[in-house]
């Protein structure tokens, strides 16, 4: 929610100081967390439209899509009632003592915006309210607090709020990475979320990339400058954190970073790891967060651009039929009972449709691209994306509205260059997922032997499907021997 990144660093709760996840018991940590933002959201493809820009410049760039924007009835002292009313509503309010509210957009320079939170939620007079800030910071400076106040006497309770509502000048760098949001957790000792380790690693500079003198509603910053500064203090939070009882870089399971935008995450998780002599090339670091796992089941949907659609499985026809499809290049529906070969196979003619949605079915990720638009340099970039990498396959698909198009099932996603790095990202994504987000986990991709030529594949026809073509709910299906189970 902010840029400024004087103390900003990895940890295991959030974006302040260097700390590992406790894998066992610890005394105290996150007992619970909830969530709030503003009412509304902008896509940035509006702001991109407006300035005369290509939208990929955020989408790609900075990574992001939308923003969040608070209503007129919205600040930072409601979206963080919000936040934490869900809290009192699952935990209560006994013993809790605390409130502390962390925050760069304070509403007064005097009264701290938690006791406006204290009066909305009716918490007992015997709770103690302070206001923490420091941009970037002020959350995690605020967990700090609250873990000495637990550790002090366990029995006790702080609930930590976090709100801000970024707000940057017209036609600035900081333009498109405004935001509305608050957070609430619960500390607690003997926690149910995440407890936290004991060591840690700080850092301070007074640097001049970010800040919001009193006289303006609106903060100044120094993008890149800003970027610098967040790398440095990293560096020196890691370094630290390692003095002071850390544990290896290769100890540690999972790494959270604050993120003033998306791809700062990317670039600080870079820079640290060739600080603690395991480099990660850029492109590994951003496809990471794209791994399939069961915490994040589909991180497809967190790449701008990828639509989805849900279709049901097994549902063939026979080699005779056409299907009806609602989409250009279709990714699921009504197939051929025989699946096209997806081991890795680079098509140089297109295929029959129908037989590329069953390998969709089985996991496979399918490259289409539209000759009249992508060039012989542009089909070879694509080809090292799938030639001999099972589960995916490429071909042309003429007639499409965009230059290429991937396909897995219940998933597309459309871009005009074959460097666009979403593609790999859709593929590390979806690319036999095995959280069931297609029909057939464990499906073959090699062609069954004796019903598909993988070198004189059925022919694709590009004419509109006839009347007697097979519906998208299956109406018409007459499936051939192959037509279930496959």
């Amino acid at each position: 929610m902010s840029t400024d990144n004087t103390q900003t660093f990895p940890e295991g709760a959030g974006n302040g100081d260097a700390r590992t996840a406790a894998s066992g018991p610890a005394a105290s940590g996150i007992q619970d967390i909830a969530f709030a933002t503003g009412h509304y959201s902008f896509d940035l493809a509006h702001l991109a439209e407006k300035q005369g820009i290509d939208v990929n410049k955020y989408y790609i760039g900075i990574g992001q899509e939308k923003m969040s924007l608070p209503a007129e009835d919205e600040d930072i002292v409601t979206m963080g009632a919000a936040a934490a009313q869900r809290i009192i509503d699952r935990n209560g309010t006994d013993g809790i003592r605390t409130l502390l509210f962390a925050t760069e957009s304070g509403i007064d320079q005097s009264k701290s915006a938690g006791v406006y939170v204290h009066g909305l939620l009716d918490l007992p007079r015997e709770v103690r309210t302070i206001e923490t800030k420091m941009a970037c910071y002020g959350g995690i400076g605020a967990l700090q607090m609250a873990l000495g106040i637990v550790a002090r006497n366990p029995e006790e309770k702080v609930l930590v709020i976090a709100a801000d509502v970024a707000r940057y000048d017209l036609e600035t760098s900081g333009e498109p990475t405004q935001g509305a949001a608050a957070v609430a957790f619960l500390v607690q000792a003997d926690p149910d979320i995440l407890a936290i380790e004991p060591a840690q690693g700080v850092y301070t500079l007074d640097v001049q990339d970010f800040w919001r003198p009193n006289y303006r509603n609106t903060a100044l910053v120094d993008g890149k400058f800003s970027v610098g500064a967040y790398l440095d203090a990293l560096v020196g939070a890691w370094h630290d954190y390692r003095a002071h009882g850390g544990v290896d870089f290769d100890d540690i399971d999972w790494f959270c970073y604050h993120q003033p935008f998306t791809k700062m995450a990317v670039k600080a998780h870079v820079r640290l790891t060739e600080e603690a002599g395991t480099p990660l090339e850029k492109a590994d670091a951003a496809a990471a967060r794209f791994r399939p796992s069961p915490q994040n089941p589909d991180p497809s949907r967190q790449i701008p651009g990828v639509i989805t659609a849900d279709y049901p499985g097994q549902q063939h026809v026979r080699p005779d039929q056409r299907v009806a499809y609602d989409r250009t290049p279709p990714f699921g529906g009504p197939h051929d009972g025989i699946w096209a070969d997806c081991t890795g196979v680079v098509y140089p003619q297109p295929v029959r449709t129908e037989n590329m949605v069953h390998s969709l079915e089985h996991g496979a990720v399918w490259i289409a691209y539209d000759p009249a638009k992508v060039g012989p340099d542009g089909v070879e970039r694509l080809r090292g994306k799938v030639q001999n990498r099972p589960y995916t396959m490429m071909s042309p698909y003429p007639g499409m509205d965009r230059p290429i198009s991937v396909q897995s099932w219940g998933h597309q996603l459309k871009v005009d260059s074959p460097d666009d790095p979403r593609i790999d990202q859709f593929t590390t994504a979806l690319r036999q997922n095995p959280n069931g987000v297609y029909p057939e986990v464990g499906g073959a991709c090699q062609a069954y032997p004796g019903a598909f030529d993988t070198q004189n594949p059925p022919p694709f026809d590009p004419s509109p499907a006839p009347p007697d073509a097979v519906r998208m709910d299956g109406r018409g299906a007459n499936a051939g021997p192959m037509g279930s189970g496959q």
